[in-house]
């Protein structure tokens, strides 16, 4: 699997008719698989996408929870567009989800999270990042069920929110769903990764591609 970086939108030419979760195709507007920077350090994963999400085809893009998240990463400089962007332009970060289709009615399936396992898996073996930023409860404990020693049962978003947490091979920077965050929220997760995040040396070593 190559990149892509001419595109942003899926650079790495994920399937966008999947079919693996049968009881989705009838009911989704399209397939959203990652979009940003194949290079980037930092690796930003939600739950699933969300209605406008999946009208753009791009995640974490949208009124709501998507103009927040792109708020927050224009204030710490991952984001150069305004935050209701459809395609925002984006540096150094890499927006995905774990599952990759949108049920109208109801939050993914354990099952479905399973069926598009491989589609994340292969973004973060494709892009190795030195951070991960797991948008809610949900991304957390999956994430920490391969990438940490903790038992996922250990983690609470509320908790966990705007701190660091070891994993194997990066570490994990936990954000609380956007919709359930204060403004005081807000505020912690953007010094939390100024003061402990980003003022450690993240300078590209990775070879990126120009665009």
């Amino acid at each position: 699997m190559d990149a892509n970086q001419k595109e942003l939108r899926n650079p790495f030419g994920m399937d966008a008719d999947c079919e693996n979760c049968p009881e989705l195709c009838g009911s989704r507007d399209r397939v959203v698989h990652g979009y940003g920077d194949v290079g980037g350090e930092f690796l930003v994963v939600g739950a699933g996408p969300s209605a406008s999400a999946e009208s753009n085809g791009v995640p974490f893009t949208g009124s709501g929870a998507g103009e927040r998240v792109q708020s927050i990463l224009a204030d710490l400089g991952f984001v150069r567009s305004a935050p209701d962007a459809a395609e925002p332009d984006v540096q150094n970060i890499f927006l995905t989800n774990l599952t990759r289709c949108r049920h109208p009615e109801r939050e993914p399936t354990d099952r479905e999270v399973e069926t598009c396992e491989p589609f994340l898996n292969a973004e973060i073996r494709m892009i190795n990042p030195q951070i991960i930023v797991p948008v809610g409860e949900r991304p957390l404990r999956e994430l920490a069920v391969e990438y940490t020693t903790r038992r996922p049962d250990s983690f609470d978003i509320d908790a966990e929110h705007a701190t660091t947490i070891r994993g194997r091979g990066f570490e994990l920077v936990p954000m609380k769903e956007p919709a359930e965050m204060t403004d005081a929220d807000a505020d912690a997760f953007r010094e939390h990764m100024r003061e402990n995040v980003l003022s450690r040396d993240y300078r590209q070593t990775k070879g990126r591609r120009s665009r």
